[in-house]
């Protein structure tokens, strides 16, 4: 009888840490095979027939479309530059460069992935608008008030996080790393 009390608290055990640990890898994350390039993590493989099971678990959750194998690659950035977290009470500065690609876009995201900018206003910037210094470098302003040149406002005091999507890129999906001085720099300037 002492032996099948164990088992089956054996039994229960697993099956509970299982189910947790795998809760916690949809809820928190996007799977495995995460890249990271400095602050930006991207994970290449989550728009390809080879993308693991918690990252298609993640996908089928959040609704999300990721950009397939030939399309392009998404990087995701939760803190700046110094290791702090992203939050509407501070402005920023994201610096050039972007990896070589035929078109890109930034946009800052609430940390469930949802908008993150005032409803009415400029959700993002795109590589088609952006006004470019005669070097060729750019400088892109993140605020809650108003900014003149490549502003994109803050409407809320919370976390957020920035989503950079790079299409038609040569950095591959296949990638294992991508080098973190072609990706932007993201600089904390001010905090109310």
């Amino acid at each position: 009888m002492a032996g099948i009390l164990k088992t089956i608290v054996v039994v229960t055990l697993g099956v509970s840490l299982g189910l947790l640990s795998t809760w916690l890898a949809v809820e928190r994350g996007h799977g495995f095979g995460a890249v990271n390039a400095g602050v930006w993590m991207s994970w290449p493989k989550t728009g390809s027939s080879d993308a693991d099971p918690y990252a298609r678990a993640v996908v089928a959750r959040t609704g999300e479309v990721p950009l397939g194998v030939a399309e392009g690659l998404s990087f995701l950035a939760r803190t700046d530059e110094n290791g702090d977290a992203l939050t509407g009470r501070c402005d920023y500065s994201v610096r050039s460069p972007v990896p070589t690609g035929r078109f890109w876009t930034l946009t800052p995201l609430t940390l469930d992935g949802g908008r993150f900018s005032p409803a009415g206003e400029r959700s993002g910037i795109t590589s088609g608008e952006i006004v470019r210094r005669a070097d060729g470098t750019f400088e892109i302003l993140l605020s809650r008030g108003v900014r003149p040149g490549n502003w994109l406002p803050l409407a809320r005091a919370e976390p957020f996080q920035l989503m950079l999507r790079v299409y038609d890129t040569q950095v591959s999906s296949t990638a294992t790393a991508v080098d973190a001085r072609v990706m932007p720099r993201i600089v904390r300037g001010e905090c109310a």
